[in-house]
């Protein structure tokens, strides 16, 4: 793969890179779930919810790799399935956040990074958007001429995770950290949070 990597062109890989850090500015819902995050449960969990995103997208990246998510993409009712459970999750995410005020306030409460981490993981797993983004995306960069396909694809899908998750971190670790500053409106930044996961949840569930 190593060699792939150093065959591919270098003027397609700067078009990448800056394709890539536009979309990484581009308010989407991943950025918003890592925010909500940071926002109910500080900078660690925001942080947290980004390498869960982050690793979501690789697992998206290697289904394009291998070939399936375009057999789950050509299946309708896989693609309603996966959907629908997404935007299940993120239901619950949001009645979770919305009564864990008690939570909040409590400051010796020690975050769970883990659960943060599964969430962030779940909800790009659950979100066929990401596999669509993937195999619409990636495909743009790639040339046969230099070696697989599938290589470059996972080539190009580890960069665009690792950049994302280094702007994600970003984003919920400052959310979290302004969220720490006002932890005496923690009922406000809760109510927000779970807004936020509901909101998340139509729109995935209607688009």
């Amino acid at each position: 793969m190593l060699v792939t990597f150093l065959a591919m062109d270098t003027w397609t890989l700067i078009t990448f890179l800056g394709a890539s850090a536009l979309l990484f500015l581009t308010p989407g819902s991943d950025m918003m779930f890592a925010i909500a995050s940071g926002m109910s449960g500080g900078p660690k969990v925001g942080l947290a919810a980004a390498a869960g995103i982050s690793l979501g997208m690789l697992f998206h990246v290697i289904l394009a790799a291998a070939g399936l998510a375009a057999l789950i993409i050509a299946t309708p009712v896989a693609l309603d399935v996966i959907r629908y459970v997404g935007a299940a999750y993120l239901t619950y995410l949001a009645y979770r956040t919305w009564f864990a005020v008690a939570e909040l306030q409590t400051e010796a409460i020690k975050p769970d990074l883990g659960r943060a981490f599964r969430r962030g993981l779940l909800t790009n797993i659950f979100n066929p958007k990401v596999a669509l983004f993937v195999l619409a995306f990636l495909p743009q960069f790639t040339d046969p001429a230099i070696g697989p396909i599938w290589q470059q694809i996972l080539i190009l899908g580890i960069i665009l995770a690792f950049g994302g998750l280094i702007f994600k971190s970003i984003y919920g670790g400052f959310a979290g950290a302004m969220a720490t500053r006002v932890r005496r409106h923690a009922k406000l930044m809760n109510k927000i949070s779970a807004t936020v996961f509901g909101g998340l949840a139509a729109r995935l569930a209607l688009s």
